[in-house]
């Protein structure tokens, strides 16, 4: 049997349909313009509900503000002590032996003058590795700075860097006078001394001046509270505190647990605050003025050693009788005597300051000697007394002091490493802390806040 399928017509839309549409869009939009209108939305502000989400937007939002800027704030000090442990504090320490081996070098090549002819080997080895060294710290610290050549330190770097051939090459011809017993090599000695000491010495601690200035100013940065996350925190919990109060007024309820919990998160993490910045700020004033103050004092200590042992060589090597030698000595004997005389006792390194001091002493012994010997015309002898092998002469003396001031300095700059790295440890968990707390807060205010609203559904 044959199936007939009926096709179902759709009836055409209605006349009346598309005006009914329009009418029901503009209906809408007059109730959107009625919402928005100012009026409606100052009665809104003013109403209960109003007065509660405002409240909770304003809570959550210092919340979150603060946990954001004490993590931040935390994060850009750890940051701060990771630059000056891995690159501030290592460039000025470069700087510094940069200074020292200098003047050893220059010391030691007006102590290998004074032999004639074939100088020591172990003179002549501590000459060539004092100005080694003294050119490799030029290549570490060009890493740590910029290459532009309006930077003062990478003028004054290429200053040394241009100076050390010629100091080394009038040093040779200086030795190869000398060797051949030809009177000038003097002239090309004190040459060469004069322009360490008024051209690359200079140079050098103002270089040195340079980066321990750049320690002391991450110092002195790190010390300072962290005033913008400390007042928000107690922006955020005095907040806190009133919307509470205003809730039991406003509302009857005493005690608002989620408002509580907020308090207690913002207390938690001002307190955190506060005690890890300080103990972390106490760590570095305890860095700084015991240990990065002392070791000033032992370098400045160790480059007047230097000077004192050149001014006392040359004087033989010019057979200087003008007396010009003898006020460099005597000014920076008298000068070193002060600032190990005056080394802190609290400070570290104690031992061996203790050591350079009788070391300074033998060796003003020895000197005087020398100055009674020459008194006498007996070069020679004076000669011996500076550079000979005895453990009373003069350069053993200089030897024992530099070693013990030199222990002192590593010993120091162990101390003040430590310290900055227990700084930096001590706010590890601080930055992801505060963002948690931060976060907790904000959670805790929405819920404390949602059951009053609820109420005026």
């Amino acid at each position: 049997m044959a199936r007939t399928e009926q096709a179902t017509a759709v009836p055409p839309p209605s006349v009346d349909a598309e005006p009914a549409r329009k009418h029901l869009g503009a209906a809408r939009s007059s109730a959107m313009r009625e919402h928005l209108d100012p009026a409606n939305l100052r009665s809104f502000a003013q109403s209960s509900p109003g007065r509660l989400i405002a409240i909770g937007l304003v809570l959550i939002g210092l919340c979150l503000g603060s946990g954001v800027v004490a993590a931040a704030t935390v994060s850009d000090r750890q940051r701060a002590l990771d630059i000056l442990l891995n690159d501030t504090e290592p460039d000025a320490q470069s700087a510094q032996r940069l200074y020292t081996n200098l003047s050893i070098a220059d010391a030691a090549a007006s102590t290998a003058f004074i032999s004639g002819g074939l100088e020591p080997e172990a003179v002549r080895n501590r000459y060539s590795q004092a100005l080694g060294e003294a050119s490799a710290e030029l290549v570490p610290q060009s890493g740590h700075v910029s290459a532009s050549a309006a930077d003062p330190d990478t003028r004054l770097r290429t200053g040394i860097a241009t100076g050390l051939p010629v100091y080394s090459g009038l040093i040779e011809t200086a030795r190869a006078n000398n060797r051949n017993g030809y009177p000038v090599g003097a002239a090309y000695l004190s040459e060469a001394s004069n322009q360490m000491q008024t051209t690359m010495l200079p140079m050098a601690q103002e270089l040195q001046d340079h980066r321990s200035g750049a320690v002391d100013a991450a110092q002195r940065h790190h010390v300072r509270p962290p005033w913008p996350a400390i007042v928000l925190l107690i922006l955020a919990l005095a907040f806190l505190v009133w919307a509470q109060l205003e809730l039991a007024k406003r509302w009857h309820r005493v005690v608002n647990p989620g408002l509580l919990l907020a308090s207690g998160a913002m207390l938690i993490l001002l307190a955190w605050t506060v005690i890890a910045g300080s103990i972390s700020a106490v760590s570095m004033i305890s860095g700084r003025d015991g240990a990065a103050v002392p070791a000033s004092r032992l370098t400045e200590s160790r480059i007047l050693t230097q000077q004192a042992r050149s001014a006392e060589t040359l004087k033989l090597v010019r057979r200087d009788a003008t007396g010009d030698y003898d006020r460099t000595y005597d000014y920076s004997i008298a000068r070193l005597t002060e600032l190990l005389e005056g080394y802190p006792s609290h400070a570290p390194a104690n031992a061996e300051v203790t050591n350079a001091r009788a070391a300074l002493s033998r060796w003003r012994s020895a000197h005087e000697r020398m100055n009674e010997t020459l008194a006498h015309g007996d070069f020679n002898g004076a000669a011996t007394v500076a550079t000979g092998p005895g453990t009373a002469d003069a350069a053993a003396q200089v030897d024992a002091l530099d070693t013990s001031l030199g222990q002192a300095l590593s010993e120091t700059r162990n101390t003040l490493r430590d310290k900055i790295s227990q700084g930096a440890r001590v706010l590890d968990f601080l930055a992801p802390g505060a963002l948690v707390l931060g976060i907790l807060a904000a959670g805790w205010v929405g819920l404390g806040i949602w059951p009053r609203l609820r109420e005026y559904r």
